[in-house]
């Protein structure tokens, strides 16, 4: 047990790191398949009607899921801890109750804003049927984001890996085919069919430990309303970043077209999505060793700094590596017509130096529950994105998004490690500084290569750039001695 508690060394840091990444990498493999055949079914324009409905459901789904994913944790977990089998049971009921309330507040709500949406969206056609069709989406997410709570606060994790598996195979099965007869018009009965997907891989497991059984009483609701009250403002905060995307697709749509939508889209899944796989361990490890440790700084600031130079050096080398390769990544995994996206590409990989030096400090807010703090300091991060990326694109185009999302990330960097500095006593280390100055300029190379270089030359720069930024992360983690030797051991079993 002393050993399993002594979670806070970089071996372990590195371990799930290391896990949790490769989980996610394979989803997004499974993704990369659902979006090539997107892009030669659709082309672009039909990614991006895609993106524009999608960030209409997330929109809607995340003003109206009332926190429930978030804020039932908790409380059941610490039940489960106990091993208060009523307990739980009994909270099991309310997490159901209140996951049905939210799915039809859901499904209102999307019907209601679906004319104002469309207006903002379209300069062409009528498209308030497309949004009011998912509703039937956005409930099934809210009663998906319930049953996935339950999971969590259980420690049912292999099912919840599981889960996400099943749910990227069954993406590809059920919406390629109706892309292949249906083409645009396909685009809505499959967001609809993977919302439905997901929740019925989801309840299989979550009611197969806890059969469904719901009791509508007074208690019920008023043990709920603590729960909700607890992710209100993640709640606000995640409505906020939604709208946001939304906004912003809105905008190119209007500014542009519905290649640009797709261009940016696609831009925007290659920079943020993929650098998720170093990220995915944050919230599932991380947040809660960090949780634990929240009320004495001198250890938060250990267990930030060791996370931070682990993700940092993981991911500097991948970032080159991506960037080397958009040119040859871009027209295999989608096709020849989102060339243009290399460039913004390019550019917006940038941005993920300063997001995995800001993301562990924004943990610290989080862990110390001061929701305020964090629906500020999020606000303050979509308001500079949405400005950067309208004078980006009105600017210098699709590439000038790409700029744009660099712009936001060095805001949130500086806000962040700004507000932890000042209000918790967050201290970085010299450690941490020159790997990010040392990675930063080897990316900053990288992209200069690739804006003056081709041919011969330009895949030789670059390879050598990605070799010097493996090496170097290879170098630092030696000199962590256990990591060295775990490592060794993996790659032997």
């Amino acid at each position: 047990m002393q050993g399993e508690r002594s979670n806070n060394s970089y071996d372990h840091v590195l371990k799930y790191t290391s896990v949790f990444g490769g989980v996610q990498g394979l989803i997004i493999l499974i993704g990369l398949v659902r979006n090539k055949c997107m892009a030669l079914l659709l082309g672009a324009g039909g990614m991006g009607l895609n993106a524009l409905l999608v960030s209409a459901q997330n929109f809607a789904s995340q003003c109206t899921n009332l926190g429930i994913s978030f804020g039932a944790v908790p409380r059941l977990s610490d039940y489960y801890e106990r091993q208060d089998e009523r307990q739980v049971e009994e909270y099991v009921q309310v997490v159901r109750l209140w996951s049905m309330i939210a799915a039809v507040l859901g499904m209102a709500f999307c019907i209601v804003v679906s004319p104002l949406i469309n207006e903002l969206s379209f300069t062409w056609g009528n498209h308030t049927l497309h949004y009011a069709m998912l509703a039937l989406s956005v409930a099934m997410l809210a009663i998906t984001g319930g049953e996935t709570a339950i999971l969590k606060a259980t420690r049912r994790l292999g099912a919840l890996a599981k889960i996400q598996l099943f749910t990227a195979v069954a993406s590809v099965l059920l919406t390629v085919p109706l892309y292949y007869y249906l083409r645009h018009s396909g685009v809505v009965p499959a967001i609809v069919l993977m919302a439905g997907a997901g929740m019925l891989v989801t309840i299989s497991y979550s009611w197969h430990c806890y059969p469904l059984r719901l009791r509508f009483s007074r208690e019920q609701f008023q043990r709920g309303a603590s729960m909700i009250k607890l992710g209100l403002a993640f709640v606000m905060a995640a409505a906020l970043g939604s709208a946001t995307e939304m906004l912003i697709r809105a905008y190119l749509n209007v500014a542009g077209s519905l290649d640009d939508v797709g261009f940016y889209n696609v831009g925007y899944m290659i920079t943020i999505t993929y650098a998720g796989m170093v990220f995915s361990s944050m919230e599932t490890d991380y947040f809660p060793r960090l949780s634990a440790i929240s009320h004495d700084m001198g250890k938060t600031n250990e267990t930030v700094n060791k996370q931070m130079e682990v993700s940092l050096l993981l991911l500097s080398p991948m970032l080159v590596a991506l960037l080397t390769a958009l040119p040859l990544l871009v027209p295999l995994l989608f096709s020849a017509d989102f060339v243009p996206v290399v460039a913004m590409a390019q550019v917006a990989i940038l941005a993920m130096y300063f997001k995995v030096v800001s993301m562990p400090i924004a943990y610290i807010t989080l862990a110390r529950s001061r929701s305020g703090a964090y629906l500020l300091l999020e606000t303050s991060y979509f308001v500079v994105l949405l400005i950067a990326i309208v004078a980006g694109f009105r600017w210098w185009g699709i590439w000038g998004t790409g700029l744009a999302i660099v712009v936001a990330h060095v805001a949130e960097m500086l806000a962040v490690g700004g507000y932890a500095y000042w209000q918790y006593g967050y201290r970085g280390t010299w450690a941490v500084g020159r790997y990010f100055v040392i990675q930063l300029l080897i990316g900053i190379g990288a992209y200069t290569v690739s804006c003056l270089l081709a041919g011969w030359s330009y895949w030789i720069a670059e390879a050598a750039l990605t070799f010097v930024s493996t090496a170097y992360s290879i170098h630092v983690l030696r000199q962590k001695t256990h990591l060295w030797e775990a490592l060794k051991r993996k790659f032997r079993t």
